[in-house]
């Protein structure tokens, strides 16, 4: 017999998920996704999970929804460690994407290769690229915190 999760949920608001990550606090709540155009720093996409959801769920449905609907020519991303999984590096090359993911370091389940021995393709153009991540990205969340009051 398979044996089933119970899925805790919020008496105040059913909608949002239960995050539970190292280091971070254990929380009812959404998480912000946000997409930052580099050369202008203008944001582009503002997406909210609830906080159950892994960052790279929705990611390669909304870089689609905003080619198609701004009619962006994407020719690089700058992604943090949350989205370096399979399907979103598949799905890069396959739009022929350059992708600058930072990786984490962990100990990977028995039998499985581990990603730290996976051979990175280094590059100046991807160190320039992710260090504009930094300063582009993380502004528009340090804003949000200080001057909208989106902190927990």
């Amino acid at each position: 017999m398979k044996e089933t999760k119970e899925i805790g949920r919020s008496t105040t608001d059913p909608e949002c998920g239960f995050m539970s990550r190292e280091n971070k606090q254990e929380m009812f709540c959404y998480l912000d996704h946000r997409t930052t155009d580099m050369k202008f720093n203008i944001i582009t996409d503002a997406f909210f999970t609830p906080g159950n959801v892994h960052d790279s769920v929705s990611y390669l449905s909304r870089l689609d929804r905003q080619v198609e609907r701004f009619g962006f020519d994407v020719e690089a991303v700058a992604l943090d460690s949350g989205y370096l999984t399979a399907p979103i590096c598949k799905g890069l090359d396959d739009r022929n994407i350059f992708g600058v993911i930072s990786h984490r370091r962990y100990q990977p389940t028995k039998g499985l290769f581990p990603k730290w021995e996976f051979k990175y393709d280094k590059s100046k153009s991807g160190k320039m690229l992710y260090k504009f991540r930094k300063e582009k990205v993380e502004r528009t969340f340090a804003d949000s915190k200080e001057l909208h009051g989106l902190r927990y």
